[in-house]
């Protein structure tokens, strides 16, 4: 029978033993899905866990060497949602805030991007984040908090890249494509705002 991970915390997923096992403890070569932003890694000593981690731009996702393709598929799903869910626990103050923004600029800008500030504001309740060139000041919506951290990660370098491109032409948007989430975050805000836009079921009369 095919092993059928049980879905745990994304650390470490414990699996059902499969019927048969496997001889020897040798690593399989790490091979990437189709998501270059993901590599799936198969072991031989791994026999009843999935686990999945962060490894700057790249999520790493661990599984027996005996998965089918189509189970391979189905817990990288899996696993990456579980990671989005830990990860929208995580609120970080502006301290947390500016550093993970300079360290973003290191990664995807060559460090040219250098705000003088970075901090979460309560008064943007229309746009997710704005820049102040002049002053080399980002603020980012207190909405964003809770959200996983890829988009984040994305309205940050959204800001950063305005440091260096004022508007939003051609060289803006190539700024952020270097960043491999940019479609993800983009149709993740874009599924929030949708959401909001719902209408609301009328309250129940004894509401």
């Amino acid at each position: 029978m095919p092993a059928d991970p049980s879905p745990g915390i994304a650390g470490e997923t414990p699996a059902h033993p499969a019927g048969t096992q496997q001889r020897g403890a040798v690593d399989r070569p790490p091979r990437a899905s189709v998501a270059s932003a993901v590599e799936v890694r198969r072991s031989d000593r791994r026999r009843r866990t999935v686990s999945a981690y962060r490894e700057g731009d790249r999520t790493i996702v661990l599984i027996p060497a005996r998965m089918s393709e189509a189970e391979e598929r189905r817990w990288v799903g899996v696993m990456l949602d579980k990671l989005a869910a830990q990860e929208s626990k995580r609120i970080f103050g502006d301290s947390e805030l500016t550093e993970r923004a300079e360290r973003l600029s290191a990664q995807y800008f060559h460090g040219r991007a250098r705000p003088v500030s970075v901090r979460w504001v309560t008064n943007q309740n229309t746009r997710w984040g704005s820049c102040t060139p002049a002053e080399g000041s980002i603020r980012l919506s207190h909405r964003l908090q809770g959200m996983p951290e890829y988009v984040v990660d994305y309205v940050l370098l959204h800001e950063l890249a305005h440091l260096l491109v004022p508007g939003h032409g051609p060289s803006f948007w190539r700024l952020l494509e270097a960043y491999p989430r940019t479609e993800r975050a983009r149709g993740y805000l874009e599924g929030v705002v949708a959401a909001d836009r719902l209408p609301h079921l009328p309250a129940a009369r004894d509401e």
